[in-house]
C-alpha cells in the first residue's frame, strides 16, 4: 500500500468503503464512524493551522520580490484563477440541475445526516480560532512581514509552514484513504451511495471538459497578446500536461514546464521567474475543481447555490490557492476551511468533496502547470521590466 499514490489508496477505499457497509453488522460500521468523527474533528482543528501556515508565510514572500513583475504576475494569476472559478460557476449552474437530482438527498432524507450510523464516542478539538480569524491573521503576519525590518517574524512562519506541511504528509494524508473508507461504509449502510457514485462520474467527466476548455481560453489569449499561434503554444505544452498528470505535482513538474515555455518563445528571464512562481500561486484548474465539486455537493444536499454566495466563495478561494500545500490533495486541504465557514459544510461534505477532488487531482494539476505557460507568455508581453 505504501508504494501506491494517494489516487490509488482513495480508489480502493471508496470500494472497500461501499463493501463493508453493505455486509456489515452495525458495530462495524458505528466503529468506523468513530474513527472518522475523531479524523473529521482533528481535521477541524489543523485547518487554522493550515491557514495560518501557509498563507502568512507564502505572503511574505510575495510581497519580497521583483517588484513590478511580481506585481504583474501574480495580478494576472489571479484573474484568471477568479475567471476559473467564474466559469466553473456558470457551466455548473446551467447543466448541474439536468444531470444531477437537485435535493436528492435532502428530498429522501430530512436531514441527510440523520441517515448515516452515529460513532460510539466523539472527542471535541476545538480549533484555537475560528477560520476567519486565522484568515485574518494570515494576511496580517504575511503583508507584515513585507514591510518590517529584518527577517525574523519570516522565518518563524517558514518554519510554522514546515511543520504544518508535515502534519498533511506525515498524518492526514496518510489517514486519509481510511477516513474515506469509513464516510463511504456509513454512505452505503444509509443507502446514499449510489447517488453520490452516479454523481462523481458526471461531475468528473464535465470538469476534464472544463479544464481542457479553460486551457484553450489561456492559450487564445496568450496568443494574441503575444501575436504567437495558440495551437502551436498548446501542442508545445503536451509535455509538461502530461507529466503533471504522472507526478500530480505543479513542483515536480516545473523543470518540463520551464524547458517548453522557453520553446514558446517567452524570454529565459522572464520564463526563470513566472513559472516556478506560477506552480504555487497559479491554480485555475484546482479552481475549476473545487468550484464545481463544491456546487454539486451542495445541489445535492438542497444547499443554496446562488451567485451571492458562491461568488465571494471564488473571491477568498482565489487567495487561499496561493497558499495551497504542495501534496496530492493540497489544494482541498487548503479550501476546506472555506468551505466550513463560508459554504456551511459538515464534515460528511467536507468528506465527499475531499474524495471528488482527489478522484481528478492530477487532471487539475495538469491544467494548473499548462496554464503556467499562457501566464509567461501573458506577463512577457506585459512586462516592461526584466528581472536582472
Amino acid at each position: 500500500m505504501k508504494q501506491l499514490g494517494l489516487l490509488p489508496k482513495i480508489l480502493i477505499a471508496i470500494v472497500l468503503g461501499i463493501g463493508i457497509g453493505s455486509i456489515s453488522p452495525i458495530w462495524v460500521v458505528k466503529g468506523l464512524a468513530t474513527f472518522s468523527g475523531l479524523f473529521g474533528n482533528f481535521l477541524g482543528f489543523a485547518i487554522p493551522l493550515i491557514i495560518i501556515g501557509f498563507i502568512a508565510p507564502g505572503i511574505g514572500e510575495l510581497g519580497k520580490g521583483a517588484g513590478r513583475l511580481l506585481g504583474v504576475t501574480t495580478g494576472v494569476a489571479y484573474l484568471s484563477t477568479i475567471l476559473a472559478g467564474a466559469l466553473a460557476y456558470l457551466v455548473s449552474t446551467s447543466i448541474f440541475p439536468h444531470i444531477l437530482e437537485v435535493g436528492g438527498l435532502a428530498n429522501q432524507y430530512a436531514n441527510p445526516e440523520k441517515a448515516l450510523v452515529k460513532p460510539f464516542f466523539t472527542v471535541d478539538m476545538p480549533p484555537i480560532v475560528g477560520v476567519m480569524t486565522a484568515l485574518l491573521l494570515a494576511f496580517t503576519l504575511g503583508l507584515g512581514a513585507t514591510v518590517i525590518k529584518g527577517n525574523a517574524l519570516q522565518n518563524v512562519m517558514v518554519d510554522l509552514r514546515d511543520i504544518v506541511e508535515k502534519l498533511i504528509a506525515s498524518v492526514i494524508i496518510p489517514l486519509l484513504p481510511f477516513h474515506i473508507l469509513s464516510v463511504f461504509s456509513n454512505l452505503t449502510y444509509g443507502g446514499q451511495v449510489t447517488m453520490i457514485l452516479s454523481v462523481f462520474v458526471k461531475v468528473f467527466v464535465m470538469i476534464i471538459a472544463l479544464h481542457l476548455f479553460y486551457l484553450f481560453v489561456q492559450y487564445l489569449v496568450a496568443g494574441q497578446m503575444g501575436r504567437k499561434n495558440p495551437f502551436t503554444l498548446m501542442k508545445n505544452m503536451l509535455p509538461a500536461y502530461f507529466t503533471a498528470i504522472g507526478t500530480q505535482s505543479s513542483a515536480a513538474t516545473i523543470p518540463v514546464t520551464l524547458n517548453q515555455t522557453k520553446k514558446n518563445g517567452v524570454s529565459e528571464k522572464i520564463a526563470d521567474f513566472v513559472v516556478p512562481l506560477c506552480a504555487t500561486i497559479h491554480l485555475s484548474g484546482s479552481t475549476i475543481t473545487l468550484v464545481s465539486c463544491s456546487m454539486a455537493v451542495m445541489m445535492l444536499n438542497g444547499m443554496t447555490t446562488s451567485f451571492d454566495v458562491m461568488f465571494p466563495f471564488i473571491l477568498m478561494l482565489g487567495v487561499t490557492m496561493i497558499a495551497a500545500p504542495g501534496v496530492p490533495g493540497g489544494a482541498v486541504m487548503a479550501a476546506l476551511g472555506l468551505m466550513e465557514s463560508m459554504l456551511g459544510f459538515t464534515t460528511t461534505l467536507t468528506s465527499l468533496m475531499i474524495a471528488l477532488y482527489i478522484a481528478q487531482d492530477s487532471f487539475g494539476t495538469a491544467c494548473n502547470v499548462t496554464g503556467d505557460g499562457a501566464i509567461a507568455v501573458i506577463t512577457d508581453r506585459l512586462s516592461e521590466e526584466k528581472v536582472a
